[in-house]
C-alpha cells in the first residue's frame, strides 16, 4: 500500500519562497506573493503541526499543537523591527513552537522546528529565561545530579540530538551555587537546549515529520525535568 500524502506536504516550493523573499525582502514583492505564501508555506507549516498533534497528546500532553493562523504555534512571519537597527519586515524563515499548556508567558520549556534554506533543526528546551526561573532548574540539578547527569548522557540525547547545545554560559558558579558541584558546566548555562538537524530533500519527504517526533521523544526527559523543577506539570 502507498504512503497516504497530506494535503497540506512541506515541499520545494516552501524553500523557493524563502530564497526569493531573502533577496525581495519588501512589502510589495510579498504582497504580489501572497498568495504563493499561504499555499507553499503556510499551509503546509499548518499540516504538519496537525500532523504533530496526535504525537504531542501522547507522549508530551502538556504540550499543544494549535492550529490558528495566529497566536497559534506558527510564528509569524512578520519581523518586530521596533528595537532593530535591520528593518527588513519579513523573516526569511519559518518555524513553530509546541508550547506548554500553562501559556507563552510562563517560561515554560517548549519544543521548536526551524525551517530556512540551508538551516533546519528541531527539538528544544528554554531560552535565556528569567533567573528566577533558571535558578529553580538549578535547584532540581543540586537537588538530584544523579537523575540530571543520566538524563543529559542518555544515548537518546546524545545520539539523535548530540547532546546539549552550546549556549552562553557565566565565567563563574551562579551566586548560591557550589563551584565544585559535578554540574558545575550546567549549573552555569543561561540556557538549557538540544537541536537535531536535516537537508532540505529530508524536510520535504514523507517521513519528516517521523523524524521530527523520534528527536521531540528523545528531548522528553529533559523537557519533563525542566517542566516538573518549574512546578508546571507534564501529565493531563
Amino acid at each position: 500500500m502507498g504512503v497516504v500524502r497530506l494535503p497540506h506536504t512541506l515541499g520545494p516550493e516552501l524553500f523557493r519562497f524563502l530564497r526569493e523573499l531573502r533577496e525581495n525582502n519588501n512589502r510589495e514583492w510579498f504582497a504580489g506573493n501572497r498568495p504563493r505564501f499561504r499555499d507553499a508555506v503556510q499551509g503546509p507549516m499548518i499540516g504538519f503541526i496537525e500532523t504533530m498533534a496526535p504525537w504531542l497528546a501522547l507522549n508530551a500532553p502538556a504540550f499543544v499543537a494549535d492550529t490558528r493562523l495566529n497566536g497559534g504555534s506558527l510564528f509569524r512571519i512578520h519581523r518586530d523591527t521596533r528595537f532593530s537597527p535591520d528593518k527588513t519586515p519579513y523573516k526569511t524563515n519559518v518555524g513553530c513552537h509546541f508550547r506548554h499548556r500553562a501559556g507563552k508567558d510562563a517560561h515554560a520549556p517548549g519544543f521548536y522546528v526551524h525551517i530556512a534554506p540551508d538551516e533546519v533543526f528541531f527539538g528544544g528546551g528554554i531560552w535565556s529565561p528569567p533567573t528566577p526561573v533558571l535558578n529553580r532548574i538549578r535547584d532540581a540539578i543540586v537537588e538530584d545530579p544523579e537523575r540530571w547527569l543520566a538524563i543529559r548522557k542518555a544515548p537518546a540525547l546524545t545520539g539523535a540530538l548530540g547532546g546539549l547545545g552550546k549556549a552562553q554560559s557565566l565565567k563563574n558558579a551562579p551566586r548560591g551555587y557550589p563551584g565544585d558541584h559535578p554540574c558545575i558546566d550546567d549549573l552555569k548555562r543561561k540556557s538549557l537546549f538540544a537541536f537535531a538537524g536535516c537537508t532540505e530533500a529530508q524536510v520535504c519527504a514523507d517521513d519528516f515529520p517521523d523524524r521530527v517526533k523520534e528527536a521531540f521523544e528523545a528531548l522528553s526527559p529533559l523537557l519533563e525535568f525542566m517542566v516538573k523543577a518549574l512546578d508546571l506539570g507534564w501529565d493531563p
